[in-house]
C-alpha cells in the first residue's frame, strides 16, 4: 500500500511537543523515539514514511494486526449507531461480547466484568476475592507485574515499577518460578514442586495463614517471559485452596491464543477461580475483563459501575476480534508460527554466547541477555544495544526482566511465515550489530 506521511510536522517537532507536555516518567523506547503514523497488519510506518516490521504488537495487544479491516469496520458501524451509554443501560454489544468471552473461558468461568485495562481487571479480581473469602491477604510473586494503580503496584515486584514502594497492606511475595535463576539445585522437572512449596512457606510465615488469594501471571511478562516449570500451577492452586484462598490467574499477556492454547493456564492441568485479561482482547481498544464463577461473582454485594467499561464501541471491537481469532484458529496459528520463531531464536543463541537462554511459548518468546553463560550475570547494556540495533534494522521488539536485560518478542497472532522469516533475518543482523558494538 502507499505510505501515509504526515506532511505537516516532522518526528523531531512532534517529539519536542511530546517532551514539553507529557509526564517525564513516560519514557518511549530508543534514544530517539519513533513517532508512529499508521499501521497495517504486521507493519507500521513513522511520520517520515519509514516502515518497520512489528514483532512486539503494542506489548502483545494488536492481536489480529494493526488496523484489522474487520475490527475497523465493526467499530465504525457501532460508533455511528451508538457510542456511549455507561453501564446503567444494557446494549447488545455488551451482552454479546460477554457471551463470546464466556464461551472461550474454562468450564465454570462464565460471569464477566468489563473494565478499561488490565490494572482495573486485577483490582476487580482482588476485590472479589476479598469479598468472597472475607479475608484480605494476597500472595503474589516476585518479578510479577500487575499494573500502575496503588493496589496493582503493590502486587508488582519490580522496584522500578514501585515508585512509592507498597502503600497497599496485606500483600506478600513468594519466589517467582524462574528456573534459569533458581536458588534450588534441581532439574526443570523437579523445580516446579520446590517453587510451589515456597508459596506455602510464605503463607505460613508472612501471613495470618488465611490468604484471600494467590495471584500469578500464567507467564510473567514484564519479568521477562518467565515460564513456570511442570506441575507448578497445579501445586500452587492446591496450596492456596487448602488454606482457604482463591487462585487468580493473570492472562493479560498470555490470553487469546498467544501461547498456542486459548489461555496460558491451559498449558497446566488446573482451572483457576478467577481470570483477568486485557491487551489482545480488543486489538488495541481499551478493554479489561475479570471472569469468574456464578458463586464468586455473587459475592459482590455493594454497588459498583465502570463508566466506560463495557461501552458499546469497545465491545464491538471485542466481538470482532474474538470472532476473527476463532475463525482463524489463532491458538493453532500461534503454535505453528511459534515453533518457527523458536527455531530461529535457538539458532541465534548458538551464534551468540551472550544469549543465555531462549524461552517462551507460542508467539511469546524471549532472549535473556547475559555477560557470561556460566555466571549468568545480566547484561542490560547489551540488551539496550540490541534494541537500538533492531530499530536500525527496522524491526520492533521489546525489553523486560528485572534489569531490562530480556528481549521480548510477541508479534500479532495472524503473522505470516514470511514475516517471521523476515523478522528473524532482521533480528539476526541486529544481533550481529550488537555483538560488534
Amino acid at each position: 500500500m502507499a505510505t501515509i506521511v504526515d506532511a505537516g510536522r516532522t518526528s523531531e517537532e512532534i517529539r519536542a511537543t511530546y517532551q514539553d507536555h507529557v509526564f517525564p516518567c513516560v519514557k518511549p523506547y530508543y534514544a530517539e523515539p519513533i513517532v508512529m503514523a499508521h499501521g497495517e497488519g504486521s507493519r507500521v510506518w513513522d511520520v517520515e514514511g519509514v516502515e518497520y516490521l512489528d514483532l512486539f504488537s503494542g506489548i502483545l495487544t494488536t492481536s489480529v494486526g494493526h488496523c484489522n479491516p474487520e475490527v475497523v469496520a465493526r467499530v465504525q458501524q457501532q460508533v455511528a449507531t451508538l457510542g456511549h451509554t455507561s453501564g446503567l443501560y444494557v446494549t447488545e454489544a455488551h451482552a454479546r461480547a460477554a457471551q463470546r468471552l464466556a464461551e472461550l473461558t474454562p468450564p465454570g468461568l462464565r460471569k464477566v466484568f468489563f473494565t478499561n485495562s488490565g490494572t482495573e481487571a486485577i483490582e476487580t479480581a482482588i476485590m472479589i476475592a476479598r469479598m468472597h473469602t472475607g479475608r484480605s491477604e494476597i500472595v503474589a510473586l516476585r518479578q510479577g507485574y500487575s499494573g500502575r494503580s496503588m493496589l496493582a503496584s503493590g502486587l508488582t515486584a519490580h522496584a522500578a515499577w514501585r515508585p512509592l514502594g507498597s502503600l497497599s497492606t496485606g500483600i506478600v511475595h513468594a519466589l517467582a518460578p524462574y528456573h534459569y535463576r533458581s536458588p534450588f539445585d534441581a532439574t526443570w522437572e523437579e523445580s516446579g514442586e520446590l517453587f510451589a512449596r515456597d508459596i506455602e512457606d510464605v503463607i505460613l510465615t508472612a501471613t495470618s495463614g488465611r490468604p484471600a488469594a494467590f495471584i500469578a501471571e500464567a507467564i510473567q511478562g514484564v519479568g521477562g517471559y518467565i515460564v513456570p516449570p511442570p506441575g507448578y500451577f497445579e501445586r500452587a492452586a492446591e496450596i492456596v485452596r487448602r488454606h482457604g484462598g482463591l487462585f487468580i490467574i493473570d492472562e493479560v499477556q498470555t490470553g487469546f491464543g498467544r501461547t498456542g492454547r486459548w489461555w496460558g493456564i491451559q498449558n497446566w492441568d488446573v482451572v483457576p477461580d478467577v481470570m483477568v485479561m486485557a491487551k489482545g482482547i480488543a486489538n488495541g481498544f481499551p478493554v479489561g475483563a475479570t471472569v469468574t464463577t456464578d458463586e464468586i461473582a455473587a459475592s459482590w454485594k455493594g454497588k459498583t459501575i465502570s463508566t466506560f467499561g463495557g461501552n458499546a464501541v469497545c465491545m464491538a471491537a471485542v466481538d470482532a476480534t474474538l470472532e476473527i481469532m476463532a475463525r482463524e484458529n489463532a491458538p493453532a496459528r500461534a503454535a505453528e508460527r511459534g515453533r518457527q520463531l523458536r527455531a530461529g531464536l535457538d539458532a541465534l543463541a548458538e551464534r551468540h554466547a551472550w544469549i543465555g537462554e531462549v524461552r517462551g511459548m507460542g508467539l511469546m518468546q524471549a532472549l535473556e541477555i547475559v555477560r557470561d553463560r556460566t555466571t549468568r550475570e545480566a547484561d542490560p547494556a547489551r540488551a539496550g544495544a540490541l534494541l537500538e540495533a533492531s530499530r536500525a534494522e527496522r524491526v520492533l521488539i521489546g525489553l523486560g526482566g528485572l534489569h531490562g536485560h530480556v528481549v521480548r518478542i510477541g508479534p500479532q497472532l495472524l503473522i505470516s511465515a514470511e514475516d517471521i522469516e523476515d523478522g528473524l533475518a532482521r533480528l539476526g543482523r541486529a544481533c550481529d550489530r550488537a555483538a560488534s558494538g
